[in-house]
């Protein structure tokens, strides 16, 4: 038995250590070594504050929230996400072509069926015109968007009008 849990604490540790280097990936770890500074440690410089500083980003880049643009690809393009980030949904005016919205889908379940049924409303047909809606990455969780117009959920199932995204810390160093 004792195999068994030094086993489970060891896997854990693996995880937790593999969490901690995916989100450390891209800090920025600079020392200067100087003689004369302390020890002989150097001082540690902070990188640029544009590197811990919450980011906006227009979801689909140029081509803003609309039909036909696989927005699964463009999420794993533009991550990593962190918490505090803003998503801005920039989309037309509603039209008699299209209009769309956004839906936040409860889980993953949902998100692979384009099911609307526990889903909520995070912003209606008019909410992304202009300078767009922005929603604010706060939990440390998965987000399942997806529009929610068209008949049977079209721009959803048909129009890949949907993705996810999971926050990572920021690590303020």
């Amino acid at each position: 038995m004792g195999f068994t849990s030094a086993l489970k604490g060891l896997i854990l540790v693996a995880m937790a250590a593999s969490m901690l280097g995916v989100s450390m990936a891209n800090r920025d770890w600079t020392y200067n070594y100087n003689d004369t500074a302390g020890w002989g440690w150097g001082s540690y410089h902070r990188p640029n504050s544009t590197d811990t500083a919450s980011k906006k980003i227009v979801v689909g880049g140029s081509d803003n929230w609309h039909f036909g643009v696989n927005y699964t690809d463009w999420a794993s393009k533009t991550a990593p996400f962190y918490f505090n980030d803003t998503l801005v949904f920039k989309y037309d005016s509603p039209n008699k072509t299209f209009s769309h919205s956004v839906y936040l889908l409860p889980d993953l379940w949902s998100f692979k069926n384009c099911d609307f049924s526990g889903a909520k409303m995070v912003a209606n047909i008019t909410e992304g015109r202009g300078n767009g809606f922005e929603f604010v990455l706060k939990q440390w969780r998965p987000h399942y968007f997806a529009c929610g117009e068209g008949p049977d959920r079209f721009h959803c199932k048909n129009g890949n009008m949907k993705f996810f995204v999971m926050p990572l810390l920021r690590w303020p160093y």
